[in-house]
């Protein structure tokens, strides 16, 4: 299926949008910072529309719970008054693991990256069981252990040992790949995509299934100390396939930043130049969803 409505509307800053909407529920990497610098002119965005009485939730992918993403953000310098709150996929992972208390699991990502964990040990009184990939009735998978040198095929031998046994594979984070500075690397959702390829059984905890977008609304609701009229939300991120395809399933507006980790197909001299109109209706012309609106970055 193919989308073929006219282009979406560009916009050059959320000042255009903002008295369309009460909550904006904005992504976080590709948006907000790259990993290694905040964006200033988004975060200046976010606290102006917060400045004019909406409400910003960060809702993000990353696979950490709430209180760790903050502080990750503290050392980025992002200003604690340009949002109201965060959801992360990490939070929702971390009921996941809880829910399956007693069942071997697996462990995949970064050996030195595992609160997610503790934060679910804090809440059971038995142990969690690990074990090896052979053994497993279950996986986590937060990301790839080496995501600057690895590649998802490195994974195939152990995919395929949880695929034999038909063990679950819980993916913190959905996203395919992240910029990290001015380079994209490999996230849990590659792995999970190529889980799904051999028929494996996929929960994705974040953006763009449902979950997260009921905790990120529920937490907006109790910010502003009203319910949510879904017409009155707008998603902004980078990510076609999380950020906009998430939002818009939810019933939201929505606003795709094109200067993200799509760039380098949306930009002239690939990604450092400006905007290729062509190239966005070609890139959207292929899709099932679109945006209701682009931007080449998030300013106010």
């Amino acid at each position: 299926m193919h989308f073929e409505s006219p282009p979406p509307r560009f916009v050059t800053g959320l000042r255009e949008l903002a008295a369309n909407y009460d909550v904006v529920l904005c992504d976080v990497w590709g948006v907000v910072h790259n990993g290694i610098i905040q964006y200033e002119k988004a975060t200046d965005a976010l606290r102006r529309f917060r400045e004019k009485g909406g409400s910003v939730i960060l809702i993000t992918n990353a696979p950490r719970a709430r209180a760790r993403v903050q502080s990750f953000l503290d050392n980025l310098h992002v200003p604690r008054d340009a949002y109201d709150g965060i959801v992360t996929s990490g939070d929702v992972t971390i009921s996941l693991i809880r829910e399956r208390a007693g069942q071997p699991l697996a462990y995949i990502g970064p050996p030195e990256d595992m609160s997610l964990f503790d934060e679910a040990q804090s809440a059971l009184s038995d142990p969690l069981r690990f074990v090896d990939v052979d053994a497993a009735t279950y996986a986590v998978c937060i990301g790839l252990e080496h995501a600057e040198r690895e590649t998802p095929e490195d994974y195939d031998a152990r995919l395929q040992t949880l695929r034999a046994r038909n063990a679950e594979f819980v993916c913190a984070n959905p996203d395919i790949v992240v910029e990290m500075g001015d380079k994209l690397v490999y996230c849990a959702g590659a792995l999970a995509e190529r889980y799904e390829a051999l028929g494996g059984r996929v929960v994705q905890a974040g953006k763009p299934h449902a979950e997260i977008y009921r905790r990120a609304i529920a937490l907006a609701a109790e910010v502003r100390g009203c319910s949510i009229d879904p017409a009155r939300v707008l998603a902004i991120g980078d990510s076609a396939h999380t950020d906009i395809k998430g939002g818009e399933a939810q019933g939201f507006d929505t606003l795709f930043i094109t200067s993200g980790i799509h760039r380098a197909e949306l930009h002239a001299e690939t990604g450092a130049g400006p905007l290729d109109a062509a190239a966005l209706h070609q890139f959207l012309d292929h899709l099932d969803f679109a945006p209701t609106g682009t931007a080449t970055e998030l300013l106010w």
